[in-house]
């Protein structure tokens, strides 16, 4: 049986070890020690990495009751190796999940409500709870977290005797009733753990919740995406410059960003309902110039929008009697196109249309529209003696 050393201290290092076994599997090697701070995962938080020796640990899981290291080359029986864990790594998880722990607890304390789910990803911890909190309620969630880190409590984790187990209140997804791992959180939070943790809540350092929304499956209740720790600073140091590259951008203050970007787009918004008027008028300006036809029109027309171009088409079919087509784009990236008629069914003709302009679209049988990566000059040839 493999002594659990992150059992005994979480903020273990380095260690020395046996190697019981070394197992081939497949592409890598399942290496067992006697002795292990190598945390497998569990409890929502992922296995540890690191080295036995010189050979890198790339995860740690626990399988038929033993600690498993996956390496990728063997290590021989009886070795005794100096291990290390990717410190860095593991700190980071513990101060994401014990400030998990941190604002679950307040959570369940202030409003009843249980963790249901529980995610740390290499970029965000998620949470969801079975009742939904308001973005009020969790700015003082948050709030009451970070005054809790800055109390400096202590965290504690222990393995009740069953006795003493029943007369505890603790928070856990599942019924548990033997060997059963508790995490306390002093004044904060208690609750059936297996991962290791930091021994007090200052270790957290900071805790951020950056976003929140209905929980996607499973029912009522809401997801927050948090940060902890050093992943939180890190988040906020590139939060803030790019806040910062946006303030000089739109020559704003810092803290008056977003209304200066409510300006920006209020005038991009005016900017482009005037741009549609000035385009659906330009369309009927060039819809007049065009000269009646007894055949097909072809316009090539990269300046106006995709409704101007439909005014245009709409105006050019009055002026012939096959069909007119309007074009916008180029020869290197392809064109849009649009087709009117009200002579010729071209629900019916698209097929022979598409493959005449090596292009794909439909629509009815008076409009069709679609892409094309023909060139203009045999777009131009094509259509000139279309008929159907």
């Amino acid at each position: 049986m493999t002594e659990k050393l992150y059992y005994i201290d979480s903020h273990m290092k380095t260690f020395t070890a046996t190697v019981l076994a070394c197992e081939p599997v497949k592409e890598r090697f399942e290496v067992v020690l006697d002795r292990t701070a190598f945390f497998p995962e569990g409890g929502g938080q992922a296995g540890d990495s690191g080295f036995i020796g010189d050979i890198a640990v790339f995860d740690t899981h626990e399988k038929n009751g033993k600690v498993v290291h996956y390496v990728n080359q063997p290590i021989p029986d009886g070795s005794v190796l100096d291990c290390r864990i990717d410190w860095e790594k593991r700190f980071r998880r513990m101060q994401n999940h014990s400030g998990e722990h941190i604002v679950s607890g307040l959570v369940h304390k202030k409003y009843g409500y249980s963790n249901v789910g529980f995610h740390m990803g290499a970029d965000f911890v998620t949470i969801d709870f079975d009742g939904f909190l308001t973005p009020e309620q969790l700015a003082e969630i948050e709030r009451e977290a970070n005054y809790a880190v800055a109390a400096n409590y202590k965290v504690t984790a222990t393995f009740p005797n069953p006795e003493v187990l029943k007369t505890l209140e603790y928070r856990s997804k599942l019924e548990l009733t033997e060997n059963v791992r508790i995490v306390e959180i002093e004044n904060t939070d208690i609750c059936a753990c297996c991962a290791p943790h930091v021994n007090s809540t200052s270790e957290v350092g900071l805790v951020k919740i950056l976003s929140s929304g209905r929980r996607r499956r499973g029912g009522d209740g809401v997801r927050i995406t948090m940060l902890c720790g050093l992943d939180a600073y890190e988040n906020f140091v590139r939060t803030h410059d790019n806040n910062a590259a946006i303030s000089m951008l739109l020559s704003a203050k810092r803290e008056e960003t977003a209304a200066a970007v409510e300006r920006v787009l209020a005038e991009q918004e005016r900017l482009k309902q005037r741009n549609a008027e000035l385009c659906r008028a330009l369309a009927h300006l060039r819809a007049e110039t065009i000269e009646p036809s007894d055949g097909n029109i072809v316009i090539f027309n990269s300046v106006l929008d995709e409704p101007a171009l439909r005014e245009l088409i709409n105006g050019a079919v009055t002026k012939c009697s096959g069909l007119a087509a309007v074009f916008s784009g180029s020869d290197e990236a392809g064109y849009r196109y649009i087709i009117g008629s009200r002579k010729i069914d071209l629900r019916a003709a698209a097929k022979q249309i598409n493959s005449g302009i090596n292009g794909r679209g439909g629509g009815s049988s008076e409009m069709i529209q679609g892409s094309c990566k023909e060139s203009a000059e045999n777009i131009q040839k094509f259509l000139s003696i279309y008929n159907i």
